[in-house]
């Protein structure tokens, strides 16, 4: 409502208001860009071509390596190569529109088995260990140990409502 209140008005104040002026403009030496003779010379010079130059270039040979990447593939070894292993547990779905896994790479892991991995080792430490975990399901000691510590599952904490008189959901 006060967006168009005296619209007409303020509009013409903004209108009628005197333009800044612009800020002055830096002189410039005219004198070396108006040379046509030099900037000509230089405009050829600059597209014209050295063979002796090009030569060079052409032998010229750059290869390049990723240490992290030599590091990793060292580890992993050449056998381990496109080799699979078989699945160790995997989830009833195929109904559901999943495609049925029946091997993954080595090194890698399903959801599922993950979720397994996870629950054994936190329902037993002491028998999946670090080391058990990581020579079951395939995989590099660095990445089993970076997901058991990063790799969280969800967990459910069912907080008890403070009264007895709220409202709870019921089993069904």
């Amino acid at each position: 409502m006060f967006r168009n209140f005296n619209l007409e008005n303020r509009v013409h104040r903004e209108i009628s208001k005197e333009k800044p002026r612009a800020a002055p403009r830096h002189k410039a030496d005219l004198s070396r860009s108006s040379g046509g003779s030099e900037s000509a010379e230089t405009a050829e010079l600059v597209s014209q071509k050295n063979a002796p130059l090009l030569g060079l270039l052409r032998s010229v040979y750059v290869e390049s390596k990723d240490p992290a990447a030599a590091e990793a593939s060292q580890e992993v070894g050449v056998e381990t190569e496109g080799a699979r292993r078989p699945l160790r547990f995997s989830l009833p779905g195929g109904h559901y529109g999943l495609v049925e896994l029946s091997d993954v790479p080595r090194g890698k892991l399903t959801i599922a088995e993950t979720l397994k991995a996870l629950g054994s080792h936190q329902r037993q430490p002491q028998t999946w260990t670090l080391g058990k975990i990581a020579q079951e399901y395939s995989l590099d000691l660095k990445d089993t140990k970076a997901l058991l510590e990063f790799f969280i599952p969800f967990q459910v904490h069912i907080i008890p409502p403070k009264t007895q008189s709220a409202k709870q959901i019921k089993a069904s």
